[in-house]
C-alpha cells in the first residue's frame, strides 16, 4: 500500500513538473514612471509603475512583488504587492504599486554628482515575483536601467 501510494506521488509530482516546461525564463521587471504621494523629512510614499515581460511559452499568473529600489546605488525605497495578475505568454503587463522611501542619501548623492548625473540617475529593481505556478512559488529578478531625474521629482498629491 505505502509503495502505491509513493508511486501516485511520484507520478502526480511528475505530471506537475511537466506542466511547467523545461526551462522558466526570468521575467523582466522595469520602471514606467513614478509619482510622489506623500513626503516628510523621514519617509516618502511613491506610486511606482512597472512593467512585466514575460519571455516565456506561457502565462504568468503573478499573486504579488516583493521589491527593493536602488538609485545611484544607495537604497532608495521598498515595497510590497498582493495584486494579482496575469502577464502573457511572451507579452507585457503594467501596474502601479505603492512603495515607502527613505530618500536622503540617495538624494544627497544626486544632487552632489556632476551634470550628468544629475539629468539621469542609476536604478536597481530586486525582488522576487510571488506566483500561482504548482511548485514554483517566487521567481527572484534583478533588472537595472537609468531613469530621467525630472521623473522621480513629480509635485506630490494628497493621499486619499
Amino acid at each position: 500500500m505505502r509503495t502505491k501510494i509513493l508511486a501516485v506521488s511520484f507520478a502526480s509530482l511528475l505530471v506537475a513538473c511537466a506542466g511547467l516546461g523545461t526551462k522558466l525564463e526570468t521575467p523582466e521587471v522595469s520602471f514606467v514612471g513614478i509619482k510622489a504621494l506623500e513626503a516628510n523629512l523621514f519617509e516618502q510614499k511613491l506610486e511606482v509603475r512597472l512593467r512585466v515581460r514575460n519571455p516565456n511559452e506561457m502565462g504568468l499568473p503573478v499573486r504579488g512583488l516583493d521589491v527593493d529600489v536602488e538609485l545611484a546605488g544607495e537604497p532608495f525605497a521598498h515595497g510590497v504587492s498582493a495584486r494579482e495578475f496575469t502577464v502573457p505568454a511572451h507579452g507585457e503587463a503594467e501596474f502601479d504599486m505603492i512603495v515607502t522611501a527613505n530618500a536622503a542619501t540617495a538624494l544627497i548623492r544626486i544632487a552632489g554628482g556632476d551634470r550628468k548625473s544629475r539629468e539621469a540617475v542609476a536604478y536597481k529593481l530586486k525582488g522576487k515575483l510571488s506566483t500561482r505556478l504548482g511548485m514554483l512559488r517566487s521567481i527572484p529578478f534583478e533588472e537595472s536601467g537609468t531613469l530621467p531625474i525630472g521623473s522621480i521629482f513629480d509635485k506630490p498629491r494628497k493621499a486619499d
